[in-house]
């Protein structure tokens, strides 16, 4: 019997408001890119938006190489790789404005709740399921994250909050929803599901520990040579509840 379901935050619970498309190649990169560009010819260092997104593109390299070394990679170390990339050498403040920019696109970016979801986290509390979140966080720190879901109406229905940017861990590696398993109260992993889009990390992952795998592919549909296929697939949160035997 499942006693608790976790979910993966981006084109899982919310994916930017156009296609899904990622933070580093979406809207959100461009944003990103702009706040940069502001933030150092304010400070008497204008630099070439191109090579603004040059130094970003290898920031995201770097993110990915360390995303898969479970190795933790968020926007101070970025700041501090593309101030490099770039050549410049920013005062305290001046950094501390070039770390907040990733704030604040998180803030400010179109983002769109998946279709359901409201629907479908209501019917597990009320099943008294109880709710958690394993997210690999990129540049949007969790405390942004937290707010979008407040915005969207859903932080309440959750129990637990696994961010990587907090646990210190990436998925698909054990600790990731061990942490998350121990924060819902639950020993057995057989009585958890995990529901997300990649296969490498939330499929993969969740399969390893022995949980119920959902892959979900409203949002995204992750090809088949990056991972193993999920116990259940699902386009519907709403269909979540009677695929796991809730309801």
């Amino acid at each position: 019997m499942i006693r608790a379901v976790t979910f993966d935050f981006w084109n899982t619970l919310v994916a930017e408001d156009h296609d899904g498309t990622p933070e580093e190649v979406g809207t959100m990169r461009e944003a990103q890119i702009s706040g940069w560009e502001r933030v150092l010819a304010g400070a008497g260092s204008p630099v070439d938006r191109g090579r603004i997104g040059e130094a970003f593109d290898r920031s995201w390299e770097v993110f990915h190489e360390r995303w898969h070394a479970n190795e933790p990679y968020g926007p101070i170390e970025a700041t501090e790789l593309m101030c490099g990339t770039l050549g410049v050498d920013p005062s305290a403040d001046v950094r501390g404005s070039l770390e907040r920019v990733f704030d604040e696109v998180g803030r400010a970016a179109p983002l769109r709740i998946a279709p359901g979801a409201e629907t479908c986290l209501r019917t597990l509390r009320t099943g008294g399921v109880r709710l958690g979140i394993v997210c690999d966080v990129g540049m949007t720190p969790s405390s942004v994250l937290r707010e979008r879901l407040e915005g969207f109406g859903v932080l309440r229905f959750f129990d637990h909050w696994s961010f990587s940017d907090e646990t210190g861990c990436f998925k698909p590696f054990a600790p990731a929803f061990r942490h998350a398993l121990d924060g819902l109260g639950v020993e057995d992993p057989a009585a958890a599901a995990h529901v997300g889009d990649a296969r490498r990390t939330d499929i993969a992952g969740a399969l390893s520990l022995g949980m119920t795998a959902v892959r979900y592919r409203h949002f995204h549909e992750a090809p088949a040579d990056t991972g193993p296929e999920g116990d259940l697939v699902i386009d519907d949160l709403t269909e979540l509840p009677a695929a796991l035997g809730l309801a």
